[in-house]
């Protein structure tokens, strides 16, 4: 049997089995984008020579007898084993994945290691990054024919195949509000009333893929000339700035594990799913992300890729995303389980934003929204 194996330089633990295991709904775990750190990213991916058993990987893509699939992923990448083995014994190759952090880090290693590529797929690029790993040349063209008709509008570009959706909403801790007598918020708006927004944590967007949605969710809703105005009250109300998801949601809310001091978190409309209603997400406030796959320039096996990314809309693995990912499956047949028909609904209306003004100003925005951080909330 192939073994599956993830090498992850992000914050993780080995399970028994060998694997990298992450609690509840790890979702995009943020790391820092310098040039030093990428550069020891791309060494972390690229020590990812062989299999868990020794044998090394050569030029032509082979590890053994077997033709190895290279595949680079977010850390919030967890297919269940038995999909990936089904995969492997019909399919004839062999799943090697490496996660080096979050969607930012991904897209960012993908640039930096993109004349000499060390894996041949990709998956996890986010739609508010697409433009910015296409302008780069990182991808070669190719959309799945398995791409479902409820899922063609997502597709941004011919060289990637959208996998996954949800809506990066803010989630409210129901009993926090209820027992200190404290109406709920609605909409952005009261957000940024000082009553609200010290209660509230978002993530660094110039670090964390939800952090970065949340910061185009308030220009789609306030504009060019009004979101900059807009964060300045949410800094100077006290809102906090969290290094990324992980330490907003699980250390910081007080719905969490962690029992923090902040009753309103930036998450996804997904979450209150695992709290079973004892969280909600405000739908004023969501925006839609979407993850793509796709097939690397320059891949040792393209054949491989192409395969792996016909396999992520193979109705198990879409079946599976939402318990092991919590995104929702761009299959719109796919049945969702229970607790997401109940407590985990998209909103209706998403705040919307034309992609290829995010395309033109996302550097830009990330840079004005970093310096008015740290000339008011620091």
């Amino acid at each position: 049997m192939a073994v599956h194996r993830q090498i992850s330089c992000g914050n993780a633990s080995r399970g028994a089995d060998g694997m990298f295991q992450f609690s509840g709904h790890a979702r995009r775990t943020a790391l820092a984008g310098s040039a030093a750190l990428l550069l020891v990213l791309s060494a972390c991916s690229s020590s990812n020579d062989g299999d868990a058993s020794g044998s090394s990987t050569d030029a032509s893509g082979k590890s053994g007898d077997a033709t190895t699939i290279n595949v680079l992923v977010h850390d919030s990448f967890n297919i269940p084993d038995e999909l990936i083995e089904q995969f492997e014994k019909d399919s004839g190759y062999k799943v090697v994945t490496t996660s080096p952090g979050d969607a930012g880090v991904v897209v960012n290693q993908l640039i930096l290691s993109k004349d000499n590529p060390t894996v041949d797929a990709v998956y996890g690029v986010e739609n508010f990054s697409v433009a910015k790993a296409v302008d780069a040349g990182v991808f070669a063209p190719y959309t799945s024919a398995n791409l479902p008709e409820s899922a063609q509008q997502y597709v941004l570009d011919e060289a990637l195949t959208p996998i996954d959706m949800g809506d990066v909403c803010v989630n409210v801790d129901h009993a926090w509000f209820k027992d200190n007598g404290v109406a709920e918020p609605v909409t952005l708006d009261d957000l940024a009333k000082p009553e609200y927004a010290q209660l509230l944590v978002v993530e660094d967007a110039a670090a964390s893929s939800p952090g970065l949605a949340f910061l185009i969710g308030t220009i789609g809703a306030k504009g060019e000339d009004g979101y900059e105005a807009y964060w300045k009250q949410l800094f100077e109300g006290g809102a906090k700035v969290a290094s990324g998801w992980s330490d907003a949601y699980y250390s910081d809310f007080s719905a969490s594990e962690g029992k923090g001091d902040y009753p309103l978190v930036v998450s996804y409309a997904s979450s209150p799913a695992e709290t079973e209603g004892a969280t909600g997400s405000l739908d004023a406030t969501c925006t839609r992300q979407v993850e793509y796959a796709g097939v690397v320039a320059g891949a040792k096996n393209p054949e491989g890729a192409q395969a792996f990314v016909d396999f992520l809309l193979s109705d198990p693995v879409q079946e599976a995303i939402p318990a092991n990912m919590y995104m929702y499956p761009v299959n719109a047949d796919i049945a969702l389980p229970a607790e997401w028909e109940k407590y985990a609904q998209l909103t209706d209306k998403p705040i919307e934003i034309d992609e290829a003004q995010v395309a033109e100003n996302r550097d830009a925005w990330i840079k004005a929204w970093t310096t008015l951080y740290e000339e008011t909330a620091r």
